[in-house]
């Protein structure tokens, strides 16, 4: 474990993320091996709106200083150029603001991009004011992100690339998240960038069987409520002793077991941005259905209540039913619930929830199956949810883009679909025989929890990370 940088005054570091805190994992990781690795007092400057993660929230040499969103709504509908201009002085103000008098001088701020206007600008500024260092940690491109919805000719787009790019170059030291985006900013932009390869921290783990027990009693309001009609897990609701009896879990004279003829579990997080198609995944689903019954030999007579009641009296078939919690909050989210609603589906449901931060890795440990809709704006970032997964031993579908062959090795730790079908016909591959004769699952499994344990964040920040940060401070 490393000590302070220096003797006398202790170091200070200055994390800022111009976003929600507790929806940026990366950068919580990085305020937790800043204080606990590097020995230095940090200030963390970002939006609230999520609650971090408790060991952010006790340690005592972390501090959090949160800023008011900015909300534009009304001009927005004059003009969505002027509420971009006039929406990003307003934050730069107020950057400079925390930046400046607000906290203690830092010796190094360390910044997440994106987004890059105004926060790259604002925090160039204070560190030549307060005579500190610093540090980008590119997790993508906002030029591309902005580039999605107004198209990567528009005169806007070109400004923000310019900007970024102009005030990118001006950082003191720089971190990336593949070797691909390494190779971008190094041969186009001009900046040698450290890749730190997002990482699971150490309270990413398969979850026991009393945790998955625990969890799933304090959902059960929340897994066993459909969101429109009743559907094939709803239909447990009224189980009588939710402590003894969960959709998943059994106790019994002592003893937690997994049901038999249990939903098989598969999670997606999600930004509910538009990088992201999450119509593919009910398309999915939606075909994951239809072909099930059309297996079996059912037809669209069949008395959905009947069966329900048969799963639920301990009846088994060959494909299992599907239950995907999504979880996150964004943009997208209630149109994609809408349609959900829509669905009619046999053997599928979807729930979608906001998880405590102590709690999504306990999700992802207890579930079966990961599904990734990432694609990427710039196609040279990874997924950290998938990073997430693998800590928890869950194997991974993911849509398939240029250099997710990083991070997802095929037949190893997961699968790549590119439509669809393609995913619907992984999804009845891998639970083929669920829970017990799904073999190509439990060998994806065993790949996940190989790449979760072969290394974690703290191993790779010490490795990768704190050489950076003491040569740009020393």
């Amino acid at each position: 474990m490393a000590v302070a940088l220096e003797a006398g005054r202790r170091k200070r570091a200055a994390v800022v993320v111009l976003g929600d805190i507790g929806r940026s994992p990366r950068m919580q990781y990085h305020s937790l091996s800043l204080a606990n690795q590097a020995g230095m007092e940090v200030d963390i400057v970002a939006n609230g709106g999520s609650d971090p993660h408790l060991l952010l929230r006790e340690n005592p040499s972390i501090h959090i200083h949160e800023m008011k969103s900015v909300q534009l709504t009304g001009i927005l509908k004059i003009s969505g150029a002027l509420t971009l201009l006039l929406k990003a002085a307003i934050q730069f103000i107020i950057l400079i603001w925390y930046l400046c008098f607000k906290i203690p001088r830092p010796d190094v701020f360390i910044v997440q991009n994106p987004p890059s206007v105004p926060t790259l600008a604002a925090v160039k500024l204070a560190s030549w004011l307060r005579g500190a260092k610093f540090i980008v940690d590119w997790h993508n491109f906002g030029y591309t992100l902005l580039g999605l919805s107004h198209g990567r000719s528009h005169i806007i787009v070109k400004i923000y690339f310019w900007f970024e790019k102009h005030f990118g170059r001006m950082a003191d030291g720089a971190f990336c998240v593949t070797k691909a985006m390494k190779h971008e900013l190094d041969q186009k932009w001009g900046i040698n960038a450290t890749v730190l390869y997002d990482q699971s921290p150490e309270f990413f783990h398969p979850a026991s069987l009393t945790e998955k027990h625990e969890l799933f009693s304090r959902l059960g309001n929340s897994i066993c409520s459909a969101m429109g009609n009743d559907d094939c897990i709803s239909v447990e609701k009224e189980v009588e002793d939710r402590k003894n009896t969960t959709v998943f879990t059994s106790w019994a004279d002592g003893e937690i077991f997994l049901k038999p003829n249990r939903p098989a579990l598969v999670v997606s997080s999600t930004s509910w941005t538009p990088d992201e198609d999450f119509s593919i995944l009910l398309e999915a689903a939606l075909m994951y259905d239809r072909r099930v019954a059309a297996t079996l030999g059912e037809d669209d007579s069949m008395d959905e209540g009947k069966l329900w009641i048969d799963i639920k009296n301990g009846k088994q078939f060959v494909y299992p039913r599907l239950l995907f919690i999504i979880t996150g909050k964004g943009p997208d989210r209630m149109k994609y619930e809408e349609q959900i609603k829509r669905l009619k589906l046999r053997r599928v449901a979807f729930r979608t929830m906001w998880l405590a931060s102590e709690d999504y890795p306990l999700l992802l440990g207890s579930a079966d199956l990961g599904v990734s809709l990432h694609t990427s704006s710039s196609g040279l970032d990874l997924p950290m949810k998938v990073v997430d997964m693998f800590g928890c031993g869950l194997p991974v579908c993911a849509a398939s883009f240029s250099c997710i062959d990083e991070l997802v090795k095929i037949n190893n730790n997961g699968l790549l679909f590119s439509t669809s079908s393609e995913l619907a016909d992984e999804l009845m591959m891998l639970f083929k025989g669920f829970p017990e004769e799904c073999d190509d699952l439990k060998s994806l499994k065993v790949g996940a929890l190989n790449t979760g344990s072969s290394s974690k964040w703290s191993t790779e920040w010490e490795r990768y990370a704190l050489p950076l940060v003491n040569q740009v401070i020393g």
